[in-house]
């Protein structure tokens, strides 16, 4: 068993360090709102930390997630920071969603002293997490990812080490690229079903188990028809995660034509007020 440290307990976080925690590991954990860490530590085996740099000491892993590029920079390089603590021969494992431009800064620096580092976004949303099931990308060098992956298949249903640093993050980017286009259509064929006439629940039974089926028709249709959207990844988060992508496409040259219309009718949900509805929320603009 090994002293992790995992920094950022929110909605994925929360449960993944518990099963980090539940697999026998003695866990360490920090969160801003320390009221969080505080109930994470009564419901898990653990302990908590007052600074990001305390919970890392002695760790042989320490796990980040959080927000965005400079939240995830606040707690590497800043002044309470994990890299101010964490030993030569650990591995750093970054969960956050966040750019492939600072996780190659990060893998240098953690080169550069002595300890390993992966890029490791998530995909599989708050349930996935809770069920100790995501699907995590990611990029870094072998003898890293070796080290670690047992360890990040305490939550994990499947993993896999996609090449150099930064890569983990370029595959979040296509995966949320690919859901983007695939809410917005699902959106417009529950909200034509639905005009024309027909029975959704019925049509979706049929069509789910041909060309057309995907993890959100599984799993969002029946929300969407009832117009309930709390059941999965904010639209606030969706937008941070686009723009990222949308940032990097720039970068490399690409088109992304629908992804950039998507994110526009984001924007547009966010106006009526859903920044924390989930993302299946894009058919309420189409029924306004």
């Amino acid at each position: 068993m090994s002293n992790v440290a995992f920094i950022g307990l929110g909605v994925m976080g929360y449960p993944m360090a518990g099963y980090i925690s539940k697999a026998g590991h003695n866990v360490t954990v920090y969160n801003r709102t320390a009221a969080k860490a505080d109930k994470w530590v009564a419901e898990f085996k653990g302990s908590k930390a007052d600074t990001p740099a305390k919970a890392a000491e002695g760790a042989d892993f320490v796990f980040t997630c959080v927000g965005n590029d400079n939240d995830l920079s606040d707690v590497t390089i800043g002044k309470d920071g994990i890299y101010n603590t964490i030993k030569k021969g650990a591995i750093h494992i970054d969960n956050t969603t966040a750019s492939a431009e600072i996780a190659k800064r990060l893998y240098k620096s953690s080169k550069a002293h002595g300890w390993g580092f992966l890029d490791a976004p998530v995909s599989g949303g708050q349930a996935g997490a809770e069920n100790g099931a995501l699907t995590v990308m990611i990029g870094g060098e072998q003898t890293d990812f070796d080290k670690a992956k047992d360890i990040i298949d305490c939550y994990s249903k499947k993993m896999k080490l996609l090449g150099g640093a930064g890569n983990g993050q370029l595959a979040k980017m296509v995966n949320q690229i690919c859901i983007a286009g695939l809410v917005q259509g699902l959106s417009e064929a529950i909200n034509f079903g639905k005009k024309a006439g027909l029975d959704m629940e019925e049509v979706i039974e049929v069509i789910s188990k041909g060309a057309a089926q995907s993890w959100q028709m599984e799993n969002r249709y029946k929300t969407m028809i009832d117009d309930q959207f709390e059941f999965g990844f904010a639209v606030d988060w969706m937008r941070k995660d686009l723009k990222i992508a949308m940032d990097e496409a720039k970068n490399n040259g690409s088109q992304l034509p629908i992804t950039e219309v998507v994110d526009k009718y984001y924007g547009e949900v966010q106006e009526m007020g859903g920044n924390r509805w989930d993302t299946s929320s894009l058919i309420r603009r189409l029924s306004k």
